[in-house]
């Protein structure tokens, strides 16, 4: 069993009530004044306040924002996923911001817009599980006006950027194979973009008429890239899998079918292996080698499944 993160414990100060809600008030003007009604404490399970540039629970575990924006609620405890390096988030957000995935951030954002949420997702709340650099929870954002996001992410260098990827977003540090340090049945949608499924917690936490996005890759996704570059295949049986981690807690409504061509210049390229799994396994300097053996632009296929799940409401699943 993983050891539970460690927070640090505040003492009980003598300082008026005044004086300390004087010192929440700067950070209740940021999305973490919203999210508090999210987030639990990952130690005891009371929930969390925002104090001055802190999370706090009514047992004083205190749980730091960094610099750069986030919550470190993972603090002192190993993930157990392989988090991002600094140069692998460089080399996602320079790919995505050239736009390779705009098809993809647009075909979320239309069909999150189109689930029918209460209130049209107005004070609606949005957890994305391996968030990244929040990209693309930033773009469903886009499309419920006034809900407020959470990014849960292992690695630092992405959390930097998620913190800063839209005004109603929150990022925080989480190993998402872990119990999620977030309350139950208190979510809208939770978004699953090329990342660990951790079925049961998306499931407890979100709302009975909540939904689930899965976005995952065919086996068409970059296939003139695979044996020339050395990517990772793409499991064949991906949508199996799919569907035996889901099962016993969701049931798929619909799948959308995304797929183009985009032209690809070698630096982009070079990015789009470096920002992947491949990046574990090739070296930069050999990376580069194969990106220029290219001999220049490259006609890449861009292959994704985009599922939507409810909850499944069957007696054995609420037992």
């Amino acid at each position: 069993m993983s050891e539970p993160p460690t927070a640090r414990h505040e003492p009980v100060r003598r300082e008026s009530a005044d004086r300390e809600s004087a010192g929440r008030a700067p950070a209740g003007r940021g999305p973490w004044a919203a999210l508090t009604r999210l987030v639990r404490c990952p130690v005891c399970g009371d929930g969390l306040e925002v104090v001055e540039r802190s999370l706090r629970c009514p047992q004083r575990h205190t749980f730091d924002m960094a610099r750069q924006g986030y919550v470190s609620l993972l603090s002192g405890a190993k993930p157990t996923v392989n988090a991002d390096s600094a140069a692998m988030v460089q080399a996602r957000t320079a790919f995505l911001e050239a736009g390779h995935y705009a098809p993809l951030t647009r075909a979320l954002a239309r069909i999150t817009a189109s689930l029918g949420l209460p209130g049209g997702g107005e004070d609606g709340t949005v957890l994305d599980a391996g968030a990244g650099t929040g990209h693309y929870l930033a773009a469903v954002l886009e499309a419920l006006p006034g809900a407020v996001g959470l990014a849960l992410d292992a690695s630092p260098y992405a959390l930097r950027r998620a913190a800063r990827a839209h005004p109603r977003a929150g990022a925080a540090s989480w190993d998402v194979w872990r119990p999620f340090p977030v309350r139950d049945s208190c979510v809208d949608v939770v978004l699953n973009v090329f990342a660990p499924r951790n079925s049961a917690e998306f499931h407890r936490v979100l709302k009975p008429d909540g939904v689930l996005l899965v976005v995952t890759p065919t086996e068409r996704h970059l296939h003139e890239l695979r044996d020339r570059l050395g990517l990772l295949e793409v499991d064949p049986d991906k949508e199996e899998r799919l569907e035996r981690t889901l099962s016993g807690h969701f049931v798929r409504e619909r799948t959308e079918a995304l797929e183009y061509t985009v032209e690809l210049p070698p630096q982009d390229v070079e990015n789009l292996a470096a920002m992947g799994p491949a990046a574990r396994h090739i070296d930069p300097e050999e990376l580069r080698e194969r990106v220029a053996a290219l001999g220049g632009p490259v006609d890449v296929t861009a292959s994704f499944g985009v599922s939507v799940h409810r909850a499944d409401s069957s007696p054995s699943v609420q037992a």
